[in-house]
């Protein structure tokens, strides 16, 4: 069996399995807790309609410490930060204010502009906690780059939850194994957690761009072997075999509908929209986080 572990080069190809990529983030040390970037990368932009690929953690906290993302802007794109464990308050520009919990959904459509902050709960920084996720970025289709902001709740109890072939499966955006998530999406979208008992066995749903995001374990795909945390872009294979306990994450969907620019916080199909986008940052005329008026200056 091939083995592809922690230690293999950042992005490497393995077309004979029905694996087209692997990739493995760089990890930074942002105050205290590691973040792996899956994309973009230097072979992968997009998977899907999805542009960036943040895995957070396992990370704790001492009482008083913990992540303090101040407002900042976002344009042509929908975010979804997706937690395995722990919390995060969310604050946007329309008035949202709740709390990201594990297995939730929570849509932010930025479309032709929204702000958003993401902060320890106030428990968290008085008792200390964990923080263990995913933070998604789904470019929005052309059309619809310039929607208005929306953000929507999806508590976990409304998530389709079921057991697949030895695997605990939650599908939380897109319809797959003969069911449907809720979320409401502009375009068509995969995205599903699934836990996974040694040797259960996985079959992957159709999608006309798929990968699987080997959160923790090790996973099969025939006879190559991929060790956690690592992107593996799939093409043709058929199902996954736990090596041990795994925790995965299915993304995919329909390719974007044309090539995407992105710098700092904002995704356009057009590099004009994203300077005007810089330029009423910098002279402030984004809405304002109600309650949290701190900001994040444009970059240098």
């Amino acid at each position: 069996m091939t083995h592809f572990s922690a230690h293999e080069p950042s992005c490497a190809e393995h077309p004979d399995v029905g694996i087209a990529l692997v990739i493995r983030g760089p990890a930074k040390d942002l105050g205290g807790f590691m973040v792996r970037r899956a994309l973009p990368s230097p072979k992968r932009r997009s998977l899907g309609s999805f542009v960036f690929v943040d895995h957070m953690g396992p990370a704790t906290f001492d009482a008083g410490a913990g992540i303090s993302v101040r407002p900042h802007p976002h344009i042509g794109l929908a975010t979804v930060t997706y937690l395995f464990d722990g919390e995060i308050r969310h604050r946007d520009s329309l008035g949202s204010d709740g709390v990201i919990q594990p297995g939730a959904i929570n849509w932010m459509t930025a479309g032709r502009g929204i702000v958003h902050s993401e902060r320890m709960t106030e428990r968290g920084m008085r008792e200390g906690g964990s923080l263990h996720g995913l933070q998604l970025w789904v470019a929005l289709p052309a059309e619809h780059e310039e929607a208005a902001p929306a953000f929507r709740h999806y508590p976990a109890s409304d998530l389709p939850r079921f057991d697949e072939g030895g695997a605990r499966v939650s599908l939380l955006v897109g319809e797959a194994w003969g069911r449907r998530s809720p979320v409401a999406t502009f375009s068509p979208i995969l995205f599903a957690v699934a836990d996974l008992e040694t040797d259960a066995t996985l079959a992957m749903p159709e999608a006309e761009e798929l990968g699987v995001y080997v959160v923790e374990g090790n996973v099969a795909f025939g006879s190559a072997q991929v060790e956690g945390p690592a992107l593996v872009v799939l093409d043709g294979a058929q199902s996954l075999t736990a090596i041990g306990k795994a925790k995965v994450a299915l993304l995919g969907g329909a390719p974007l509908d044309g090539p995407r620019h992105m710098w700092w916080n904002f995704v356009s199909s057009r590099r004009e929209r994203i300077e005007e986008a810089k330029r009423a940052w910098r002279e402030r005329r984004f809405d304002e986080v109600p309650g949290d008026p701190e900001w994040i200056p444009l970059p240098e």
